[in-house]
């Protein structure tokens, strides 16, 4: 049992008969599901909860992160519903997550709490493991599930939407997409060495684009995506992934 899914806004299961189950974690408990497909055991954990119960500055990332590890976990999707401010990338598209830019404030980003006999680093040159980026892409095109492009993502602190300013400013800062939950979970997994990636549904464009954010639209977007989205991940799973063909293990620099 070395995968896992987690599911943003709208994906809360992965509508298979599965097995629930509490990890005790030094940071907290989590609640994940076990599902089995074809065979081998995978792993889904809801981020907000199975009601949407968490918004996203009180997810508690790091029990999440670390629970996965417990498990075992060594690759991880995940799902996201973000805004658009790219004019290319429109309410219904769907984008591969190959960047961020971090805008959040109060979250604990690191597992490195205590003095050590060292200090240590993180590469972050690709914060998003690249193979599983590739495998998603061409398993997507097989399925004809289109992918619109790759994107980087902006990450606020939430629970507030953004301003029309602020907007204006992550354009020019070289962001597409903007969302409040992709940081610093994709951190996290970077520090434990997991292969971690992340498929964005657009569900709106962001404050002073175009139109407003209507919710029915908003979980009718993710709805129609979702099985697709999913079915997808569990074909790359199925389909065999190996660390030896990525860095994401590799990015530890440790000075001193």
């Amino acid at each position: 049992m070395d995968k896992a899914v987690i599911g943003g806004t709208g994906v809360y299961d992965l509508d298979n008969k599965n097995i629930s189950r509490e990890v005790k974690t030094e940071y907290g408990t989590v609640k994940v599901d076990i599902i089995t497909h074809y065979g081998e055991e995978i792993v889904f954990l809801a981020r907000h909860g199975k009601n949407h119960s968490r918004a996203p500055h009180n997810i508690n990332y790091r029990a999440n992160i670390k629970a996965l590890e417990k498990l075992g976990i060594k690759y991880i999707y995940a799902t996201a519903a973000v805004g658009s401010f790219n004019e290319n990338y429109e309410p219904g598209d769907i984008v591969v997550i190959k960047d961020f830019i971090d805008f959040t404030k109060t979250r604990a980003q690191s597992f490195l709490d205590s003095e050590a006999e060292s200090v240590k680093h993180f590469d972050m040159s690709d914060p998003y493991c690249k193979n599983m980026r590739s495998k998603f892409s061409q398993r997507s095109l097989a399925k004809q599930l289109k992918i619109k492009g790759n994107a980087v993502y902006v990450c606020t602190e939430g629970p507030r939407f953004e301003t029309a300013a602020e907007i204006e400013m992550f354009k020019k800062l070289g962001g597409d997409v903007v969302g409040m939950t992709g940081v610093p979970e994709v951190i996290l997994a970077k520090e434990l060495g997991i292969c971690y990636a992340s498929v964005a549904i657009i569900t709106n464009w962001s404050t002073g684009m175009k139109d407003e954010l209507d919710i029915h639209e908003f979980q009718e977007l993710i709805s129609a995506k979702k099985a697709k989205i999913t079915e997808a991940f569990m074909h790359v799973f199925l389909e065999g992934l190996d660390q030896n063909n990525c860095s994401c293990g590799d990015s530890l620099i440790e000075i001193g």
